[in-house]
């Protein structure tokens, strides 16, 4: 079994790093030869990130922080100072899965991570992502299943009712071939998400490890997380 290859980018600007994975991933899919599977590591300057999804209403006040159009899954989101992003840049067909197992995989490994620092996160049906209860973080018990809405396949607002948002998901698939990834928030300052409808739910609550009361740094929690995506998505 070969492992991706962790690549610790540090601080570097979202869309340098978009532009980058692009055309990474264009030269894999143009390459003769089967190339190695990398998985990203790096932290954002402010930034708002619109995917394929996003609505113009969902960014109520972006202030003079930045905003970019990408090709991603998802609607918008915020990148920040401590906050962990992970790209896997992996070739599905070597692994042998669809896309939906590998949005499973991505979140799970958040599970794993936020469980290494005694956190409990949850899915929720139809809202890609990681949550987290606000009344209890490090409790066990299960959320309450709800049906979605009426808009087949997403999440119901009341899904999230006492539930806050830790981690971010979106991705992109081209001739098998991923890039962007998720985002987990470890001590950052939240209030630019408050400037926008979190993944396109008005009123959802975000919070990071550190407003959980579990203290840690970024390079910890990239180390734990690179290290599951890596065990995860070997083939």
């Amino acid at each position: 079994m070969t492992l991706p290859i962790l690549v610790h980018r540090g601080r570097i600007d979202a869309a340098e790093a978009i532009a980058a994975m692009r055309a990474h991933t264009e030269a894999r899919i143009a390459a003769d030869a089967p190339t190695p599977d990398e998985i990203w590591l790096c932290e954002h300057p402010p930034v708002y990130t619109q995917g394929l999804a996003g609505r113009p209403e969902h960014l109520r006040d972006p202030g003079g922080i930045p905003v970019i159009q990408t090709n991603r899954g998802g609607q918008i989101t915020y990148h920040g100072p401590g906050q962990v992003v992970a790209y896997p840049l992996i070739d599905l067909k070597r692994l042998g899965i669809c896309v939906k197992e590998y949005v499973y995989r991505l979140e799970h490994c958040v599970l794993q991570t936020l469980e290494a620092f005694g956190v409990t996160g949850h899915r929720v049906q139809g809202a890609p992502g990681i949550y987290v209860r606000l009344d209890d973080p490090f409790g066990h018990a299960l959320l309450k299943r709800l049906p979605p809405s009426e808009r087949l396949g997403v999440a119901a607002p009341d899904a999230f009712q006492g539930l806050g948002k830790i981690a971010a998901l979106g991705v992109k698939v081209s001739r098998h071939f991923t890039y962007h990834g998720v985002a987990l928030n470890v001590a950052m300052d939240l209030e630019p998400f408050q400037r926008i409808d979190p993944c396109g739910y008005a009123g959802l609550a975000t919070v990071d490890l550190a407003t959980l009361s579990a203290h840690v740094d970024v390079a910890s929690v990239a180390q734990q997380l690179g290290a599951r995506l890596a065990a995860h998505l070997a083939p």
